[in-house]
């Protein structure tokens, strides 16, 4: 019999958001070309994933790579290294690196700076400004970006837009769904005094609930009227909750596997600074609040906010100490353990991290194991222990908060268009990663050829 396929993934169980079956996945040229039976002839490859789930690629819809102007801390390679290891397909990654992503010059930078250098597929945000505002309607059909980020509060970087009539400006100029950090940046300047010098456990006391709730019930009401659509990042709080429910027609959301994990004071008594994010790490009650909201369907998307920094930086006195931790690679593993502690179903977590994603940004091509569909599949062993390790790490910064945290489910293979790009724990292929298409984006431009 002659070969058909280029590879064909055998004895494996298939999970999509509707559920799992056991089956076998052929592919052609990047392709899936039939899910069912096949005989490993019929492939000029076969990759036995007995014992096996194989999912759809994880696509973590919030990256930050550094890259340009922080390589020090992460760049587009070392980032993606650590994307493909963790069991991560592809990214989106945001704007605020130096200088930041705000204009078709720095958008085209970041993807020639991609180009043969990034393991994963990815995307790049736009960041919004007062000063490109009226362009934010073009820009963010460029090729390679997957939509506008507003920040409104201020985290690492110099891209904020905190009033009321820039923000209806931008939202009067987009047409895409707009990705937003919301946090009241009047709240925060008020509070700024609460931060206590070398107490890190201050820092959720000074950007607290009402910052968040403030903030995201005006970006409702303001998107509402505009008649747009927006996604609200890293929700951490019990307070926003209902107000996402009530919107959803309108508003998409996401959280964190940190803010599912992590609580105070614990997390602030056990790491001190390396648990200072933006928005921060809260205590239990606000966690189980978003446990309750993952369940309820009220959470679309499970992003990671990879925003690392080196443990140097991090280990600065509160308040210098710079905000973020990395993020991408624990993504899978973090989850897998909640997966086996019954906090969420492998379904739900295809959904959170496949299918809602390509849904709600309008990916081409990506999210599900259908035929048509790009062969991106995230491997997973559910009964397998692992310890994740600093070592482990691929992110140039070489540490993560999770260091000594024995899991249960872990990333065995990362399979991106059909290239095995890491088989148990070892990157086995050069940089693959392409620029993503977009379904909701009509513009006469398209990435060039060298870039596909």
């Amino acid at each position: 019999m002659s070969p058909v396929f280029d590879l064909i993934l055998t004895n494996g169980t298939i999970v999509n958001q509707g559920g799992s079956v056991a089956a076998d996945i052929a592919v052609r040229g990047g392709k899936i070309a039939g899910v069912g039976r096949f005989s490993p002839a019929q492939g000029r490859n076969s990759l036995d994933c007995g014992g096996l789930h194989i999912l759809p690629g994880v696509i973590d819809t919030q990256v930050h790579f550094r890259e340009p102007g922080m390589q020090h801390k992460e760049d587009l390679e070392t980032g993606s290294r650590a994307a493909v290891m963790g069991g991560v397909t592809a990214v989106f990654e945001m704007p605020n690196t130096k200088p930041s992503t705000t204009s078709p010059a720095t958008l085209e930078d970041k993807l020639r700076r991609a180009l043969n250098r990034m393991y994963c597929d990815y995307a790049f945000y736009i960041g919004a400004t007062r000063e490109n505002a009226d362009a934010l309607g073009e820009l963010e059909g460029f090729p390679g970006c997957c939509g506008v980020k507003v920040f409104l509060g201020s985290s690492t970087g110099e891209l904020l837009l905190e009033d009321a009539a820039s923000l209806k400006l931008v939202l009067s100029r987009i047409t895409r769904r707009a990705a937003f950090h919301s946090e009241d940046e009047a709240r925060l300047r008020e509070r700024k005094a609460l931060q206590v010098p070398g107490d890190p456990s201050s820092h959720p006391i000074w950007r607290d609930a009402e910052a968040a709730r403030l903030s995201t019930e005006r970006l409702l009401h303001l998107a509402r009227s505009a008649g747009k659509r927006v996604h609200v990042l890293h929700v951490s709080t019990a307070d926003e909750i209902p107000l996402l429910a009530a919107n959803k027609d309108i508003a998409s959301c996401e959280v964190t596997p940190h803010h599912l994990t992590l609580a105070a004071p614990e997390a602030y008594d056990r790491l001190g600074t390396r648990a200072q994010m933006n928005p921060p790490v809260r205590d239990g009650f606000h966690r189980e609040a978003l446990w309750a909201a993952v369940r309820a369907g009220t959470v679309d998307v499970l992003g990671s906010d990879h925003a690392p920094h080196t443990l140097e930086e991090k280990l600065e006195s509160y308040p210098s100490s710079p905000s973020g931790m990395p993020g991408v690679q624990t993504l899978v593993p973090v989850m897998l353990d909640h997966i086996a502690a019954g906090r969420l179903s492998i379904e739900r977590f295809v959904e959170l991290t496949s299918e809602a994603p390509a849904r709600i940004f309008g990916i081409a091509s990506k999210g599900r194991i259908a035929t048509g569909y790009d062969a991106d599949f995230t491997i997973v062993d559910l009964k397998a222990k692992r310890r994740i390790t600093n070592a482990w790490i691929e992110s140039r910064c070489r540490w993560t908060p999770y260091d000594g945290l024995e899991v249960k489910g872990w990333p065995i293979g990362t399979i991106l268009r059909g290239n095995i790009v890491m088989w148990e724990g070892r990157i086995t292929s050069p940089p693959h990663g392409r620029p993503m298409h977009f379904a909701d984006v009509e513009s006469s431009m398209r990435i060039p050829a060298e870039q596909l």
